[in-house]
């Protein structure tokens, strides 16, 4: 997870209702088979909320216990650890939409459990562990300075699948007691973090330990607010979409599509390659340095004599026009795309227009939503993120060891079975 740029707003709770179950346990393959036989790998979709501007995050609703209880989620595919603020008691929480998570002594997971050893390897940190009865500690840090310090935990997740069974496997989760997030006053919109990297203690890498769903996960984030994410691989357009080997990045266990060039109006920047990863824990996209000032020397050079720089204080670099903007297609015709030219990958492109680039702030100026990362600290990674990947659909295969993205109509929650694209 990356910087959010500015606290989100609170958001209009919703009360969202868990059907029914038809099951507890994954379905079979195939009708007739024996009890013991291997459940089928099957598929979850779930609607995400939220926006880039200006709630700065897309969350998803998970229900989590027994009885199941809503929880809003922040969904980062740059973190591997899934956790919610928690009364253990708590030392230090914001005010978050539901009641705090309240464990119980028995889902404690002892520090020799091999997801513990496996959260402290992604932390880099060693696993201290005096005795066997010892819990699981942990302390997870972000781009933005946030923080969460718990204890490892497992309760069940109840999740419906392609097949309108709901399963609810028991998966470990950290249960923050203490956490350094945005402001103490303002309601949080959301409880905790859904963390979907690659390393073990993922959701995603335990769900497919259960063997529930395959190491897939993909996001479509509307332009317009809103969108869904999958687990499983039922909904990848594996022929159309564009796709690049996953690399492993020096940063963390961050998703990675390789080093790229970057074009703007179909004219290279000169700048050298950039080591890329994909975090939808970000809300806006950052390069580093070199390649920032040459895109803002670009931007500036090409900029329309109907557009004249303005302070704004939602982001650092702002124009306005003649009138104010209502929206980005107000103003996309006055800017060119960018494009980020993959070498781990035949031709791999990904095409970025304004409108993946740029907000519109309520005072009516256009925004570049695309900033300079070594401001932060984050040196020479360069994040896409959530403004950047907007009405494509990103895939994460892990099964395959590739990523993937394609334009997509994200508004409309795709139903098993039938073709979104």
């Amino acid at each position: 997870m990356a910087a959010r740029w500015a606290p989100p707003a609170a958001f209009l709770l919703l009360l969202l209702l868990l059907a029914p179950a038809r099951a507890d346990k994954p379905a079979r393959a195939g009708r007739g088979e024996p009890d013991d036989a291997e459940p089928e790998a099957s598929s979850a979709v779930f609607q995400l909320f939220g926006n880039v501007y200006p709630h700065g995050l897309y969350y998803v609703a998970m229900s989590i216990g027994n009885p199941p209880k809503p929880y809003f989620l922040d969904v980062d595919t740059g973190s591997d650890l899934t956790w919610l603020q928690c009364d253990a008691p708590c030392v230090s929480c914001s005010k978050v939409p539901h009641p705090l998570y309240r464990p119980t002594k028995n889902k404690l997971i002892p520090c020799v459990d091999q997801l513990c050893a496996s959260l402290h390897g992604g932390l880099s940190r060693n696993n201290k562990c005096d005795s066997p009865k010892q819990q699981c500690d942990y302390e997870i840090k972000y781009s933005d300075q946030g923080s969460s310090l718990g204890v490892l935990i497992n309760d069940s997740f109840a999740v419906r699948l392609a097949n309108a069974s709901v399963v609810r496997p028991s998966l470990a989760f950290g249960c923050g007691y203490d956490q350094e997030v945005g402001s103490s006053t303002e309601v949080a919109p959301t409880d905790g973090v859904l963390g979907l990297g690659s390393g073990s203690i993922s959701l995603l890498s335990q769900l497919k330990q259960h063997g529930i769903t395959k190491n897939v996960v993909g996001h479509c984030l509307s332009m317009r607010g809103g969108g869904f994410l999958f687990f499983g691989d039922n909904l990848v357009p594996y022929s159309r979409a564009t796709w690049v080997p996953m690399v492993r990045s020096a940063f963390r266990n961050y998703y990675s599509p390789g080093s790229a060039s970057l074009y703007f109006g179909g004219r290279s920047l000169g700048v050298g390659p950039m080591e890329v990863v994909l975090d939808s824990g970000s809300s806006y996209t950052y390069f580093s340095a070199q390649p920032y000032q040459a895109l803002v020397t670009a931007l500036k050079g090409d900029l329309s004599k109907t557009l004249k720089e303005v302070a704004d204080p939602s982001l650092p670099l702002c124009w306005k026009g003649k009138k104010p903007f209502k929206s980005v297609l107000d103003v996309k015709k006055e800017f060119k795309s960018l494009v980020l030219r993959f070498s781990n990958g035949k031709k791999a492109l990904m095409e970025i227009p304004p409108e993946n680039y740029l907000i519109v702030t309520k005072y009516g100026n256009a925004c570049l939503g695309i900033l300079n990362g070594s401001e932060i600290g984050l040196k020479d990674l360069n994040i896409v993120g959530d403004i950047t990947m907007q009405d494509q659909m990103i895939i994460y295969d892990n099964e395959r060891g590739q990523i993937g993205w394609i334009r997509a109509p994200c508004d409309r929650i795709p139903k098993f079975g039938s073709s979104l694209l």
